[in-house]
């Protein structure tokens, strides 16, 4: 008899605790679809609502940042590029420099310092 007793005391304990979980999930999918300044148990919010929630709206995609080099074309620099990077030297010319004009580059970067974070070295001369 006291084990009987026992048996019925657990499966209400579960019952209570299955029943505290759809309170709380009804109570939580309740807040969802309210919108603000709305009565949570007005018709359009009930569990029967025919409407589905509107969607978020997307957030929109970060721009990317500009690359720090660009391959060169025909030999020229792309505007916005002028470090000319020779690949098989391992140096970089800057404009003015005394071989920048005859420079024939591989690689065109954005600054010196992107250059120079890329392994290459500035020209002596």
């Amino acid at each position: 008899m006291v084990r009987r007793t026992l048996r019925v005391l657990a499966v209400v304990a579960v019952i209570a605790a299955i029943s505290a979980a759809a309170a709380a999930i009804v109570a939580t999918l309740r807040r969802r679809r309210t919108p603000a300044g709305a009565a949570s148990d007005s018709p359009a919010t009930t569990a029967h609502s025919s409407a589905p929630a509107p969607a978020p709206a997307p957030e929109p995609a970060p721009t990317p940042a500009p690359p720090n080099w660009l391959p060169a074309v025909d030999g020229v620099c792309p505007e916005g590029y002028p470090v000319k990077v020779n690949e098989s030297s391992g140096i970089f010319h800057l404009p003015g420099g005394r071989f920048y004009a005859r420079t024939i580059p591989d690689r065109c970067y954005t600054t010196s310092d992107a250059a120079t974070a890329d392994g290459y070295r500035q020209a002596k001369a």
